[in-house]
Order: C-alpha cells, then sequence, then structure tokens
C-alpha cells in the first residue's frame, strides 16, 4: 500500500461535502476549500513523528489540520489508539481514519482540531510527590523495561519495617511506629503483602525468614535505617 492510496477515498468524501480538493500543493498533501475555509490534511502509511512535524507545520497555515492513516482489514482501530488521540488533542490537530476494506473503502472522522485545554490531574502530582518523599534512597534506574522491578516508597516503607521488627524481636504497629516505622504500619503489617512478618498473636509481629533474607538484600537501605 502506498500513501497515495488513500487519497482517493478522501478526495471523493470531501467532495461530497462541498469542499473543492487539490493535491500536492506546496508541499501538503492535501488541500480542500469551501469559502473561505481551508482545510490540510496529511498523509502516512503509519502514524510517525515525521507525521507530526509535518502537522505542526501545517497548523502554520491554518487551524484545520488532519492527519490521515490506514486501518487495514481485520483491525478495528490502530495500535496505541488512545495515546495517538491524546496526543493529537494535544496538538489541536484532527484524525481520519481510513478503514481499508475487500469491497469498499469507509472515511471516519475521529477527531476534529479543537483548541485544547489542558486540565492538571491534581491527584496524580500528589500521588507522585508521596511517593518521591516516601523514599529513603533511589535504587531505580530510569529507561528500565517494565520487568524489571521498581524498589518503590512502599516497599522501602515495609524493608524499615521489617528492620524495627528484626531489632524488637516481636513487636506492635504502635511500638513500631514509635520507633519510626510509617504511619500505617498497622495495615502493613496486616496486608503483608511481601510476606514478611508472621502474626504471633492479636497485636503483635514479628520477622519471618523471607524477612530477615530482604534485610541482607538491601545493605544501603539498612545503613540508612541505622542512621539517628
Amino acid at each position: 500500500m502506498k500513501e497515495s492510496d488513500l487519497f482517493i477515498p478522501i478526495k471523493t468524501y470531501l467532495e461530497h461535502q462541498g469542499y473543492s480538493v487539490h493535491s500536492e500543493v506546496k508541499n501538503c498533501d492535501i488541500v480542500a476549500k469551501k469559502d473561505e475555509e481551508i482545510i490540510i490534511i496529511e498523509l502516512k502509511k503509519n502514524f510517525s513523528v515525521d507525521l507530526l512535524i509535518q502537522a505542526v507545520k501545517r497548523k502554520e497555515i491554518t487551524h484545520s489540520v488532519y492527519v490521515a492513516i490506514p486501518v487495514c482489514q481485520g483491525k478495528r482501530v490502530p495500535n496505541n489508539f488512545s495515546g495517538i488521540k491524546r496526543l493529537l488533542r494535544r496538538l489541536e490537530t484532527g484524525l481520519i481514519l481510513v478503514y481499508l476494506m475487500k469491497t469498499k473503502t469507509k472515511i471516519e472522522i475521529v477527531l476534529h482540531p479543537k483548541e485544547y485545554n489542558l486540565r492538571r490531574q491534581h491527584k496524580k502530582r500528589v500521588q507522585i510527590i508521596k511517593e518521591i518523599s516516601g523514599r529513603f534512597k533511589e535504587f531505580n534506574k530510569g529507561g528500565s523495561p517494565s520487568t524489571v522491578e521498581r524498589i518503590t516508597a512502599y516497599k522501602q516503607k515495609s524493608i524499615k519495617i521489617a528492620y524495627l521488627l528484626n531489632q524488637h524481636n516481636e513487636s506492635s504497629p504502635k511500638q513500631l511506629i514509635n520507633s519510626g516505622a510509617d504511619n500505617n504500619a498497622a495495615q502493613m503489617l496486616n496486608q503483608n503483602i511481601y510476606g514478611w512478618f508472621d502474626k504471633v498473636k492479636r497485636g503483635i509481629y514479628k520477622l519471618n525468614t523471607a524477612g530477615m533474607k530482604v534485610l541482607k538484600e538491601y545493605p544501603d537501605l539498612i545503613e540508612i535505617f541505622k542512621s539517628p
């Protein structure tokens, strides 16, 4: 398939909407005109950075800029469709999908160019700040594969509970909090996500073999806990 294969279906669609359609005008793949309105459409076989760069350049000419990409037979939407839409909304750029089927071609206008009002997600910002402030040490490397374990603030707080339990042998959540454990120590002990803690009796916990082992895996973190 060639990019030019997208031209005829889009041209036909636009002409039915009352536009005059012109191709390869001043490096623009498609220019459609109706009265004083001008629409520019850039064609690509795949969604790419090059396509976005072209769209941004065309926004210097007119607000009404669309990108058009094909959707091959058997697929409903392109890969990472939600991400594509989110990005194009931010760029105030429209999206046209061209469905290439056996007997016909279907055009769908998914997005129209609209002014984008950015809504900051305060909740996520708070979560990020909470995660950063809850870490004792940075173990993670930016850009690591998703298969590599992240040493989160929660895990570091759990290791500190393990360290304090190892110091006290057996302890209650209140005693651990007084010794420097997180204020959610009771919940963390009860959930026991990592399987490091054993319940001796109601409100009393101790460290098990798995918990003893994890203390040896993070010596740098233990040194921080030892510091006054």
